[in-house]
């Protein structure tokens, strides 16, 4: 007995050490599939200052961008960039988004193209997410069906859903004169931007995004500051829908 315990204790002694690796240090690797929803103020760069001035010591967001103005997930699908890119390398998400997408074509297309990438990104290791956006701001009582295209086609591909459009109803709803929309009524300003990245970090990786600074900084981007009156708002807003 006593020979075999030794034995067994000289193989733990020659197992490898593993430290576990520091949250701080840890990264997630996420891809973004989508149109001037997504590029429009560069949502993943946002994204990824989030991850470095969350002071919890949350994970890293690595992010990449294959992005096209008015795409849908068909045309992604045809034009190749997007299937590569997912190909290249492991991610840990990678996130689909197209237009609102509340009528019937809009949901058929989703569901159809997602469908189709969701092998291959499940195949890179990858989680598939999508990002839910909003309607246009005279078409605001399309937020139901926005909602429902995404939510169903998480559903069908068991996706992630992250509901950057219901954060935006929700934060309507508290302050209706929060500029979230831009001069065309369509897409983000710094705001709308804000309010979105903080649903996706926050979905991505778990962790509360009540403490979030209102001004980040983006590089050699700059930096994105949102008015401290406002920022609260757009935080619980978030929060609300996780």
């Amino acid at each position: 007995m006593r020979k075999a315990l030794l034995a067994v204790a000289l193989l733990m002694l020659a197992l490898p050490c593993r430290p576990q690796v520091p949250a701080s240090e840890k990264r997630i690797h996420v891809l973004f599939v989508g149109n001037s929803f997504t590029y429009v103020n560069d949502l993943p760069r946002i994204v990824s200052a989030m991850s470095r001035a969350d002071g919890g010591g949350g994970p890293r967001v690595d992010c990449r961008m294959v992005a096209f103005p008015g795409f849908s997930l068909e045309d992604h699908w045809k034009r190749g960039d997007a299937r590569r890119a997912i190909e290249e390398q492991p991610w840990d998400f990678v996130i689909l988004q197209q237009g609102p997408s509340a009528s019937e074509d809009g949901l058929e297309v989703l569901v159809e193209y997602a469908s189709r990438f969701a092998p291959l990104i499940r195949k890179a290791g990858a989680r598939v997410a999508f990002y839910m956006p909003w309607p246009s701001g005279d078409r605001k009582q399309d937020f139901p069906g926005v909602s429902a295209s995404y939510r169903q086609a998480a559903r069908v591909t068991q996706g992630l859903v992250l509901p950057a459009g219901e954060a935006w109803e929700k934060a309507l709803r508290r302050d209706a004169k929060l500029e979230l929309y831009g001069p065309d009524n369509l897409h983000p300003t710094n705001e709308g931007s804000y309010l979105a990245a903080l649903v996706v970090y926050a979905g991505l990786t778990g962790r509360s995004v009540a403490n979030m600074p209102a001004t980040l900084p983006l590089g050699a981007e700059g930096k994105i500051e949102i008015p401290e009156k406002d920022a609260p708002i757009l935080r619980e807003a978030a929060a609300e829908v996780r």
